[in-house]
């Protein structure tokens, strides 16, 4: 049960949580250079989901649009990314 939750996590959870916290520093502190604060862009997120709300129908067929064109190269990548380190893995 825990190597099957390891590997769904992509290692350790603790060893997870370290990259996770390592990488979140890292974009905030992007994010702050650049001047965008988290407030603002949840506040972005919340009026692009009321946007899409109130549009109704053509907003789904809107987000359906961008998830497909997002996992044109979100899943490609993703793939790759399993497959090599499916033979890291078998050393």
């Amino acid at each position: 049960m825990a190597d099957t939750f390891a590997r769904v996590l992509g290692g350790p959870p603790l060893s997870v949580l370290a990259r996770l916290l390592m990488l979140s520093l890292i974009v905030g502190a992007l994010l702050m250079w650049l001047e965008i604060h988290p407030v603002e862009v949840i506040d972005s997120v919340a009026r692009m989901v009321l946007r899409l709300w109130n549009m109704g129908f053509g907003a789904v067929r809107m987000v359906a649009e961008y998830v497909i064109a997002g996992a044109v190269i979100v899943v490609p990548l993703w793939l790759a990314s399993r497959l090599f380190n499916v033979g890291r893995g078998a050393r």
